[in-house]
């Protein structure tokens, strides 16, 4: 009897060690993949703040909570399953896939860029002064832009562990996941908060810090612009890279081959320097291809939208311009 309950003891130890094991091998899995997804977090970070630009200053951790609430649905309820479904049965689907959501992402960048150039932005007033529908179509927009990032984010992740077992890539992606969302979402609160911080400052008794309270709320709104105005790079940057990976990943080697082959020459050429700006280049690069592939799509929407007998030169200005006059513009567009 005293025989099988150490045979038993020795079966449940294993077992535990076998467990133990099990959760480090996620761990580390989910570091990796964590790591290089968080390559993107730059683009994500940088689009987000855009929603919030104008909006009254107790509604901007709101609507920064709705717009991550939506990304982790993003995540786990919509791309975690199509991903693991497509990398279980049918692997050679994702690619074409999140091309086309890179696709998405250079037409939402070059549109802007359009509009700007040719005077055709529309200015919505503060969702706040509009009204509660504003607010939920200014969280749909951003919601949609980031399911893309969000993919991009989860098929890096999906492609470190690609060889792991269905349930171990499940976990992995799930810590991914909600791991990314925190600190992407973490990061923007921070950002639309710091003049609120630099107001606090402002008001202590010190004078050092009391001006750097001022400074904050001087800079931030310069801050914000320019991050609205990266953001729309990013776009194109995160649109224009998914693009030119997804084509070597499909054969066609030249368009991916000639801004590594860019990026490589940099590197070589400029010494200590070399790796960031061989980094530039590469972004550079991924940028112009997505604003060459946004434009193709913009010009192609205009001429479609015109023989539709729109009235507008900006692709899909007509649909804003009636939504203006209900009130319910999309500043996602």
């Amino acid at each position: 009897m005293a025989g099988g309950l150490v045979a038993l003891l020795d079966d449940v130890a294993a077992i535990a060690r076998l467990a133990a094991a099990s959760v480090d091998d996620v761990g580390a899995a989910a570091g990796r993949a964590s790591a290089k997804a968080a390559g993107v977090v730059v683009d994500d970070t940088a689009v987000t703040p855009r929603y919030v630009t104008g909006v009254t200053p107790e509604r901007e951790l709101p609507i920064i909570k709705k717009i991550a609430i939506g990304s982790i649905r993003n995540k786990l309820l919509i791309i975690l399953p199509i991903a693991l479904l497509l990398s279980q049965f049918l692997p050679w689907l994702l690619t074409p896939i999140l091309m086309l959501g890179g696709t998405y992402l250079a037409f939402e960048g070059a549109e802007k860029i359009w509009e700007k150039l040719a005077h055709h932005e529309t200015h919505e007033a503060p969702v706040t002064d509009v009204g509660p529908e504003q607010e939920k179509a200014m969280v749909a927009g951003a919601i949609r832009t980031d399911l893309i990032l969000s993919a991009e984010i989860m098929v890096i992740a999906l492609d470190d562990v690609a060889s792991e077992g269905f349930w171990t890539r499940a976990t992995v992606l799930v810590v991914v996941a909600v791991f990314i969302t925190v600190l992407v979402y973490g990061v923007v609160g921070l950002i639309v908060k710091m003049d609120d911080i630099g107001l606090h400052l402002a008001e202590r008794d010190s004078p050092g810090v009391r001006r750097v309270g001022e400074g904050l709320v001087k800079a931030m709104p310069k801050v914000l612009s320019g991050l609205s105005t990266l953001g729309v790079v990013a776009m194109l940057w995160v649109g224009g890279h998914i693009l030119l990976v997804g084509a070597e990943e499909l054969e066609w080697h030249a368009p991916y081959d000639l801004v590594h082959h860019a990026e490589e020459a940099v590197h070589e050429a400029t010494g200590a320097l070399g790796g960031v700006l061989g980094w530039l280049t590469n972004t550079l690069g991924s940028a112009m291809a997505g604003a060459v592939v946004g434009a193709v799509v913009v010009t192609v929407v205009t001429l479609v939208h015109r023989a539709r007998g729109g009235g507008h030169d900006e692709a899909g200005g007509a649909a804003h311009a009636e939504a203006a006059e209900r009130g319910h513009a999309d500043p996602a567009h």
